[in-house]
């Protein structure tokens, strides 16, 4: 699908500065890595020129990488409500937010993809505007602190994924709702599936792996796991929990390929126990056909169309997962793909972020 009309008059000299938990396409940076991707791919195409900053060892084709050394930092989702602000030697956040400042003047605006402390607590520091697209919800008491200083000195310049995810900040109202959307191109459409299940995202506890392998063993399928571990503990313990479920795991793939494998799946499971701020994987699985069951609880929850395009299920509900599977040949896959296509293509995602855009500068500028 090509890109709308540009609703930038000039084109944006844009710094992106990426996630510091993880390399690009190491997959530990979960869907920030593939929004970052589509952001960068999609503005880039509209004539602006896109500079991205990463740690060190990631890849990303087509748009121009500067890769910075240091350590990476410890998830948020790892940390306790009350866990003070943790900054290891040498960390990589800290070095690419220097590099960043020493080039700020090269740039009309930054836009940081990083749920960390530093970059927010940096922003009255820098001269050029900063546009922060929050990746998560509310976790600790000291990053929603931080953020809600930026959101009330810098008006609009708070972006988020879902509604659901803005509200579990207090300051929900002054935050930006963008969505996500996908290079529909990459994606196959399957009409005929196998008779199996799918479960994708990063292997750690807030993501509920246990959820679906427990109402796939029950519904007696298949589930086919995709996703970088980035707890193996968690990991084994879960395995050792079912240890007669039919489980197979995938590693973490390439867009590419993992879509032509999950492609071929009757239906994706979502089981999230946090607030999921949007779910990249639900839009992919419905640009392939692949009809989703979520619980209801989080940004997926706004994705799926309730009998439509897959199945809402009470949060944490097994039965509700086994009860949905049953139904998954009630929905078409052919309207799964139809609501990519027309909400969730790149050329949707770039208009809404050119307007934020704009508006972040037009702040600053008025």
């Amino acid at each position: 699908m090509e890109s709308g009309v540009t609703a930038i008059a000039q084109p944006l000299n844009i710094l992106m500065l990426s996630t510091s938990v993880g390399a690009l396409g190491s997959g530990l940076g979960g869907g920030v890595e593939l929004t970052l991707r589509n952001i960068a791919v999609e503005l880039q195409q509209r004539g602006h020129r896109v500079q991205v900053v990463a740690p060190t060892g990631s890849v990303l084709t087509h748009v121009p990488l500067i890769e910075i050394a240091g350590q990476l930092q410890v998830a948020a989702q790892t940390q306790d409500r009350t866990a003070a602000i943790a900054i290891p030697e040498d960390a990589v956040i800290a070095n690419m937010w220097q590099y960043a400042h020493q080039v700020q003047q090269d740039y009309d605006v930054l836009i940081n993809f990083a749920y960390d402390w530093l970059p927010f607590y940096l922003t009255s520091f820098f001269d050029r505007p900063i546009a922060h697209l929050v990746s998560m919800g509310s976790l600790t008491n000291a990053m929603d602190q931080v953020i809600q200083q930026v959101a009330n000195q810098f008006p609009g310049t708070i972006g988020v994924h879902s509604r659901a995810q803005a509200e579990t900040f207090a300051f929900a109202d002054q935050c930006r709702s963008l969505g996500n959307g996908l290079d529909l191109v990459l994606y196959d459409f399957c009409e005929v599936p196998e008779e199996r299940l799918a479960w994708v995202g990063r292997i750690a506890p807030e993501k509920g792996l246990e959820d679906a392998i427990a109402a796939a063993y029950q519904a007696s399928l298949p589930l086919q796991i995709w996703g970088a571990i980035q707890d193996e503990a968690y990991w084994q313990t879960i395995r050792q929990i079912y240890p007669n479920a039919v489980v197979q795991y995938g590693g973490f793939l390439p867009t590419e390929q993992l879509q032509r494998s999950l492609g071929t799946c009757q239906g994706l499971l979502m089981t999230p126990k946090w607030v999921e701020a949007f779910g990249n994987v639900a839009i992919e699985a419905l640009a392939c056909g692949v009809p989703v069951i979520t619980y209801r609880r989080g940004g997926p929850a706004e994705i799926v169309e309730h009998g439509k395009t897959g199945w809402l299920v009470e949060p944490d509900s097994i039965d509700g997962l086994v009860e949905a599977i049953a139904r998954l040949r009630d929905i078409d896959r052919h309207t799964c793909r139809q609501q990519a296509e027309q909400q969730y293509s790149m050329a949707a995602m770039g208009d809404r972020v050119e307007a934020w855009l704009r508006d972040v500068l037009g702040e600053v500028e008025g």
